[in-house]
């Protein structure tokens, strides 16, 4: 999967990451991967992770969560956001499938 442009470099600003290693960007780069899968499947639908926005705040605190061998915690500390998320998603689902009807 190849994560959108500038990704990488905006999870590891955000995790504080200020040194090269390009091992530690491909394990990154594969948590990125997973987060995007998982709160895409969550939400029900593809979500936007380049707009300063809900889905890539989750997807921040997602990575943070995993490299601290915390992700069992996350579900947990977000049900919330990630309820928000399908919420949102049947919404604009059935929007789209009401303004299409006669």
């Amino acid at each position: 999967m190849a994560l959108p442009d500038g990704l990488l470099d905006a999870v590891k600003n955000n995790l504080d990451i200020t040194w090269d290693d390009p091992g530690g960007d491909t394990k990154l780069s594969g948590i990125i991967a997973r987060g995007i899968k998982y709160l895409d499947t969550s939400a029900g639908m593809v979500l936007d992770y380049t707009a300063e926005d809900k889905p890539r705040e989750l997807l921040m605190e997602y990575c943070r969560y995993a490299r601290s061998n915390a992700l069992d915690e996350f579900q947990t500390n977000y049900l919330h956001e990630l309820l928000t998320l399908q919420i949102q998603a049947e919404v604009g689902a059935y929007d789209t499938e009401e303004s299409t009807d006669p």
